[in-house]
């Protein structure tokens, strides 16, 4: 490629305010590392599992917030490099925050160094970023967009129990057991004829109570449980301890405290674990029916059946797995305070934690009964 700054998809891959503090050969890299994060985004960045990328328009927005994210670092630490750490941009972060410009500018900014980050996960095995400072949305509407409420956050909870659960095979009638054979044969791809009892148990799991509880308690990410092991699990104290090399920020050992009765459903889900051939040879917590670690989308469909099972209405709504860590982090702020909240939550800084700092709706709607 020559130097001449050259383009994909119309995106310069070589600007020219980064062309003047460049030396030849660090251009000619730039140039490739543009060139492979610039391709990405057009054809990965939105759903790499799907292989959807950004529109153009949106990529080239953000090739050019990257550009001056780069020249900030090179001119901010020690020169020219490629390799961008999460402490590189919570400080550009605080820097824009000190700049004269709005919210929109400072949103579209975070949101470019969230997809470089999303890039190093996918084609780098690197970690998601969560920045330290959240701005307020144009819209005033601000973060969490969406959460469960209370009364949803105990019909999630039942739901889990009738996850993927069948009827007793030995209440069934012959003709009933017939059919649920073939239902069980298709979900665990086997043979009709192949179906036992024991397959009955095995659909009857505490996998989808253990795994849901779990992330109710701990407000867990959907990288928190594609990575959550075995050893985590301290059912005598009712407690998840995440080791500082599998915590999602990576900078500390985590203890997270469980309800009861969560930790009784992954004790049961930990001896039933032990009896399938899918979990032989890995510590991984929960796997999916073909032997994955569950991740964002699967958990998309997961909440999705369940919002289903309990009659819960996603219109308007954006469902995700982050609904729960919201739904954590409203109710604990709100009935411990800020500490609890990010302790439960495993924010580095408050500040995280802060937006999680509002009543309710139905706390307001109770203020507004009293007040007549």
């Amino acid at each position: 490629m020559s130097l001449d700054g050259g383009e994909m998809e119309g995106i310069i891959l070589l600007p020219e305010p980064s062309r003047a503090v460049l030396s030849e050969r660090q251009q000619t890299d730039y140039i490739d590392h543009r060139e492979t994060l610039i391709e990405w985004l057009l054809v990965f960045g939105k759903n790499p599992d799907k292989a959807e990328g950004y529109a153009r328009a949106t990529t080239k927005n953000t090739a050019e917030r990257l550009d001056a994210f780069y020249r900030w670092v090179w001119a901010e630490y020690d020169g020219y490099t490629t390799s961008i750490s999460h402490d590189h941009a919570n400080a550009y972060m605080k820097e824009i925050a000190r700049r004269d410009e709005g919210n929109y500018s400072r949103n579209n900014t975070q949101s470019s160094l969230k997809r470089l980050f999303k890039w190093h996960k996918h084609e780098r095995g690197g970690e998601l970023w969560e920045p330290e400072i959240v701005f307020s949305e144009p819209s005033g509407t601000g973060e969490p967009r969406d959460y469960l409420t209370r009364e949803e956050r105990g019909q999630i909870r039942e739901a889990a129990l009738e996850y993927g659960s069948i009827p007793s095979y030995n209440n069934l009638s012959t003709k009933e057991r017939d059919k649920w054979k073939a239902y069980l044969a298709q979900r665990f791809s086997k043979h009709k004829k192949n179906v036992t009892p024991d397959d009955w148990d095995r659909a009857n799991s505490w996998k989808f109570p253990s795994l849901v509880w779990a992330s109710l308690d701990a407000g867990l990410r959907p990288i928190e449980v594609e990575r959550a092991r075995t050893t985590w699990v301290d059912v005598d104290n009712a407690l998840l301890r995440i080791p500082r090399g599998e915590s999602s920020k990576n900078d500390g050992n985590w203890t997270v405290s469980l309800q009861d009765r969560t930790a009784k459903a992954l004790e049961r889900w930990l001896t039933e674990r032990k009896q399938y051939d899918l979990y032989q040879g890995t510590d991984r917590l929960w796997l999916t029916r073909f032997g994955n670690p569950y991740q964002t989308n699967s958990l998309r469909q997961v909440l999705n059946r369940l919002f289903e099972s309990a009659g819960i209405p996603t219109e308007n709504r954006k469902v995700s797995w982050y609904m729960i860590r919201h739904s954590v982090g409203t109710y604990m702020a709100r009935e411990e305070g800020l500490a609890a909240a990010r302790a439960q939550l495993r924010h580095k800084s408050v500040r995280t934690t802060a937006r999680y700092d509002n009543a309710p709706p139905e706390d307001r709607r109770d203020a507004l009964d009293r007040m007549g």
